[in-house]
């Protein structure tokens, strides 16, 4: 079954076991050294971004950090409001010597400064879209000019009742309808004839 042949042979000598020339076992290929060297170089210049934003918060290098402060965790948390909100390092440190323009005391973990970075980011967002020229949907219908006055509502819909065209019942108001008549745009019997009361 194993395909072995059962009287011994020169190749195998007396041992019955195959003596492979390739190794069967898998060994793990090791990280590029230069990825290495750039992964600790970035956690060096976080390092220096961590320390800088400590500062700004009022923390003192001699003394040691609240829990909150102290580990991965509030790194992780940090590294989010660089990734997710897009948060330039520069900006962050900003942002948290504004807050202590509010809060004197140095928050108690980096939780207490989510808002203050969220509202960054959309201020940021903001203000580069209105740099751009891009505006929201809701300006954009305010800018689209002033409402039209009664002389160009009765001009629209006078030849609207002048035409041929299908009109829905109730298109017109009677308040339209005295507007069309007083400019004289339409006449009684046009109005009769359309259906317009």
């Amino acid at each position: 079954m194993s395909g072995f042949c059962p009287d011994p042979c020169p190749e195998n000598g007396q041992s019955r076991v195959r003596n492979p020339d390739t190794n069967l076992v898998s060994e793990p290929l090791s990280k590029p050294v230069k990825e290495e060297e750039d992964a600790a170089a970035r956690e060096a210049d976080f390092d220096l971004f961590f320390a800088e934003l400590l500062g700004a918060l009022g923390f003192a290098t001699s003394t040691s950090l609240p829990a909150w402060w102290q580990g991965e965790p509030a790194r992780l948390h940090i590294r989010r409001w660089l990734d997710d909100l897009g948060l330039s390092e520069d900006r962050v440190i900003e942002v948290a010597t504004e807050s202590r323009a509010d809060h004197p005391n140095p928050p108690d973990g980096p939780k207490a400064l989510d808002r203050f970075m969220e509202r960054a980011a959309q201020r940021d967002v903001q203000a580069a879209a209105d740099a751009s020229g891009g505006k929201s949907k809701r300006q954009r219908k305010r800018n689209v000019g002033p409402p039209p006055n009664d002389d160009q509502l009765a001009a629209f819909y006078a030849t609207k009742v002048n035409s041929d065209e299908y009109m829905p019942n109730g298109m017109i108001s009677s308040a339209m309808c005295g507007l069309m008549l007083v400019r004289g745009l339409v006449t009684p019997e046009r109005l009769r004839m359309r259906g317009v009361r």
